[in-house]
């Protein structure tokens, strides 16, 4: 299921667990952070409740002479450490989390961004003005250090500061950043989007993709390609074509890395047809196999990609490139008749991710089933009906508190009863656009029920989370592998577009007024007082 490998920055792609994984290379070079006898020892021991932490950890010497030490320490011990003597192995040679970062406040930031001013329920103004605030506690900037000794660290150096996702992630991530970068478009700060969109960039001319986040660990693997997307937005806002112009080719070689490395042929009636899926020949947790990330053709993947060719072709046909528009064009073209015949299923009427292995649909509710809509990716105004009439069978809308990631009750974090704010989007948005009245009032709703779950949430605990869990009146998520963490980036951007597009009819609830803290009560009060 594609909404679990959209959780794999959650899956520390090392070789760390025995298994069937062994064999494969690890996801990069390093005999610290991706691979090796010190990094097996110290997850084996679990020194740290979180997997996360020991390898985003910075070294206090280099390398050589870290794992120099560690073989000493080793072989005095005959390859088993004593989980005290590992402990302080660590500590003498390791640096605190974090440490290769500097907090940083974005200088484009600005008080009463005009969105604010939509928004006619004033409890959800002020606290829109508090999500407004979060960009400064989010900001982060690498230390000149990680460019200078890059092999002591597991980030990657990037030249602009940024803004992360907030609690463990201290990096960026890929496909978080789209919904942050939307919220930052509202709260009128392109330079950071600009920043951000330079960053990875980078990426892709350095690597040739964008890895799932800005750590070595991750180098192998990608998040849904948003970067065109990311593109078509900043564009939009700043009319900035001289930079679509300077890296229209770094876009065009990010989807031709999809192309080349990550598509596979279906065949569906008698006939064949490209279409792309996650791909990792590279060692992980034995964990990965349970997900089976590269025998599906997410519906997600494909329609995220059918968009990003679509918006490649407007590029070029606004740089006056006629031969590439077109190009990209046929390419959209193609693959959504590849969506229409290979992943559309007109007896439920909606899409599904096609199983290679059994070699059918897999008919589980996902709201990811839903990107061709919020893509665009479709041909037949009579999908959105259907679409409609399968959330309505699937029993979806008797959810109050926001759509459930799946119906499955795993434990896992991508599954029942987790909702995550881009899911929420997904189908929100793909009805919201539709030219029926009947699916633009669900999508209202559905954007009603998830801005109060995640106001009543903010005004018990004074915190944007993660994730959400919606089994009983909304409360912060659970499941997987680490903590529930607050921030947070992509539930902020999320909430933000909701309040923007819906900020005239968008209640906050009576029965969430008593339980306002301290600073949404303060915000709310200066929200009263005349402009």
């Amino acid at each position: 299921m594609q909404g679990r490998t959209w959780g794999l920055r959650l899956l520390l792609l090392l070789g760390l667990r025995l298994g069937s994984q062994e064999a494969l290379p690890p996801p990069c070079g390093s005999q610290i952070y991706c691979h090796g006898e010190l990094l097996r020892q110290v997850q084996m021991a679990k020194l740290y409740q979180d997997d996360k932490q020991f390898v985003d950890m910075p070294l206090s010497s280099a390398p050589d002479q870290v794992l120099r030490h560690f073989r000493e320490l080793a072989q005095t011990h005959n390859l088993s450490i004593p989980r005290q003597e590992l402990q302080m192995f660590v500590q003498e040679h390791f640096r605190a989390v974090g440490q290769e970062l500097q907090p940083w406040t974005p200088e484009d930031w600005r008080d009463s961004p005009q969105f604010l001013q939509k928004i006619l329920d004033p409890r959800l103004r002020a606290w829109a003005g508090q999500l407004h605030q979060l960009w400064k506690k989010l900001g982060k900037k690498v230390k000149p250090e990680v460019l200078s000794h890059p092999e002591q660290f597991s980030l990657i150096y990037s030249r602009h500061p940024f803004i992360v996702p907030g609690g463990r992630f201290v990096e960026f991530y890929y496909w978080d950043s789209y919904w942050v970068m939307e919220g930052l478009l509202l709260s009128e700060m392109p330079e950071t989007v600009k920043g951000m969109l330079q960053n990875f960039l980078d990426l892709v001319q350095t690597y040739g993709h964008v890895p799932n986040g800005a750590r070595v660990y991750y180098l192998q693997r990608s998040q849904p390609p948003l970067l065109t997307l990311m593109m078509d937005r900043y564009v939009a806002h700043t009319n900035d074509t001289t930079f679509l112009r300077d890296h229209i080719e770094t876009l065009a070689s990010e989807l031709d890395f999809w192309t080349k490395n990550r598509s596979i042929s279906v065949s569906s009636g008698g006939k064949s047809y490209i279409l792309n899926h996650y791909e990792v020949p590279y060692g992980g947790p034995s964990s990965l196999s349970s997900i089976r990330t590269s025998k599906l053709v997410p519906v997600d993947l494909n329609a995220f990609l059918c968009q990003a060719e679509g918006l490649m072709s407007n590029f070029y046909s606004r740089l006056g490139n006629d031969s590439e528009a077109a190009k990209y064009r046929n390419l959209r073209a193609e693959r959504m008749a590849a969506l229409k015949d290979v992943l559309w299923d007109e007896d439920k009427g909606v899409w599904f991710d096609y199983d290679l292995e059994n070699e059918k649909k897999n008919l589980e509710f996902y709201p990811s089933n839903f990107a061709p809509l919020w893509a665009g990716c479709f041909s037949d105004p009579d999908d959105v009906d259907k679409a409609l009439k399968y959330l309505e069978d699937s029993r979806i809308l008797t959810y109050q508190y926001g759509i459930p990631t799946s119906l499955q009750k795993t434990g896992q974090q991508w599954d029942f009863p987790n909702a995550w704010a881009p899911l929420q989007d997904l189908v929100i948005r793909g009805l919201a656009k539709s030219p029926s009245a009947k699916a633009q009032e669900v999508a209202f709703q559905l954007a009603q029920n998830w801005i109060r779950t995640n106001f009543d949430v903010y005004s018990k605990k004074s915190a944007m989370y993660e994730k959400y869990d919606i089994s009983n009146g909304g409360q912060p998520g659970g499941g997987g592998e680490y903590e529930v963490q607050e921030g947070f980036g992509w539930t902020n951007g999320v909430a933000l577009m909701l309040l923007d597009r819906y900020g005239d009819r968008l209640s906050s609830g009576a029965q969430t007024a008593l339980l306002a803290p301290h600073c949404l009560a303060a915000a709310l009060l200066l929200s009263l007082l005349p402009q």
